[in-house]
């Protein structure tokens, strides 16, 4: 999965390979944010886990977590908490999955990339503690395992995804703003049902309708080629 192979990394080495400064690594140090390092003598080793966790405090601060929050974060992995409500997931709804890089590896059968595994932290699909890696949805995780095997690049999925989610933020806006203005007092998480049929059941239909229109080109394109 990482090309760069195991290595250790002074405290500068490694800061430069974050894109950080000494100060900053030292900072998230003090905060906890960070395993403590192997000690040799004064020297303070890290390994590649130390710099894959400031790349997910990197991608966190990206997606508009505080370092506080990602604190959280990193405490509820260590506890083995779930990490579902810290990640904005309602724990009934979506259940995060713990891989080691063996498993993430053997799911998405050889298409873990270096710059694929950047683009999932980024995206907030993946996290990592330790040894392990989290995933932020099991339906996610099993349906983007079923559209590599069936053949699409992971590279195409993580960019379907992008812009699912850029859509499933409108959809989302829509319904709250529309349950907050007509019915304030209702219990949204109890209507979240309704609005997720309404979006599977539209879905549905434009699919019929573009398959559809695709048969009736085809057609046509046959009966032109035959006339």
């Amino acid at each position: 999965m990482d090309d760069e192979g195991e290595r250790e990394y002074r405290t500068a080495e490694l800061a430069k390979a974050a894109g950080i400064t000494v100060r900053t690594l030292r900072f998230y140090r003090e905060r906890k944010l960070l395993p403590p390092p192997r000690r040799e003598g004064r020297i303070a080793w890290y390994d590649n886990h130390h710099l894959a966790r400031l790349r997910t405090i990197a991608a966190l601060l990206e997606r508009g977590h505080t370092l506080g929050g990602i604190t959280e974060l990193v405490t509820a992995f260590e506890e083995g908490q779930d990490v579902g409500a810290l990640l904005g997931v309602t724990p009934t709804e979506e259940t995060p999955v713990r891989l080691s890089p063996e498993e993430l590896a053997d799911a998405f059968a050889g298409e873990v990339t270096r710059e694929n595994f950047a683009e999932a932290l980024k995206l907030g699909y993946l996290a990592t503690d330790g040894d392990e890696i989290v995933h932020i949805s099991r339906r996610l995780l099993d349906v983007s395992v079923a559209l590599i095997r069936e053949g699409v690049p992971l590279a195409a999925v993580m960019e379907a995804g992008s812009r699912v989610r850029v859509h499933a933020e409108a959809l989302a806006s829509l319904f709250l703003d529309t349950m907050a203005t007509h019915a304030p007092e209702a219990d949204v998480d109890r209507l979240r049902p309704l609005a997720k049929s309404v979006v599977e059941a539209e879905l549905s239909l434009a699919m019929d309708r573009h398959m559809a229109g695709k048969l009736e080109r085809e057609v046509k394109e046959e009966a032109g080629g035959e006339g």
